[in-house]
């Protein structure tokens, strides 16, 4: 399924006339490992989290220099648990496993996507496109308006450092 979803994707974007970059590289299974392949601040990284929000899985994007705010999340949809997807669960719902998620939701993938304001803070966002080894680049105003997010708000906390 990954190299159908990234033609997809591409499609998707040639069809909207949106300028992107692709980057082919070595596998790769972190964000730093992503932003250091692309040549790219991790900042600008899209990491893509899919969590079962109440009885619903959603997809989340934010940037790769941050981390998930369950509370926030929590808050946002009034629900008192939320949990993130099982490798099962994420290869059931896209085909896709940890790493390669893109961050699109329908008609890329079927689920509703919500953003948080730190990827509006960068003038590009970079992300593995359904793959651990295809990256694509491109200015946050495409995927802003192609990406047709269902929310943005904050949900992001930064990353503890050692």
């Amino acid at each position: 399924m990954g190299n159908a979803t990234f033609e997809s994707i591409r499609e998707m974007l040639k069809e909207q006339s949106i300028r992107f970059r692709t980057i082919r590289h070595e596998p790769t299974f972190t964000s730093e490992e992503s932003a250091k392949a692309r040549g790219e601040d991790v900042s600008i990284g899209g990491k893509a989290i899919v969590m079962k929000i109440g009885d619903s899985f959603k997809l989340f994007v934010l940037s790769a220099a941050l981390k998930v705010d369950s509370a926030a999340i929590k808050r946002h949809f009034q629900v008192k648990r939320t949990r993130f997807a099982l490798r099962e669960e994420l290869l059931e719902l896209t085909g896709l496993v940890p790493g390669s998620i893109p961050p699109f939701g329908e008609p890329i993938l079927q689920l509703e996507l919500y953003v948080d304001k730190s990827i509006l803070r960068n003038e590009k966002i970079a992300f593995n496109a359904a793959s651990l080894t295809d990256s694509i680049i491109m200015s946050i105003e495409d995927y802003i308006r192609i990406a047709k997010p269902k929310g943005i708000f904050e949900f992001s906390t930064p990353t503890k450092v050692a």
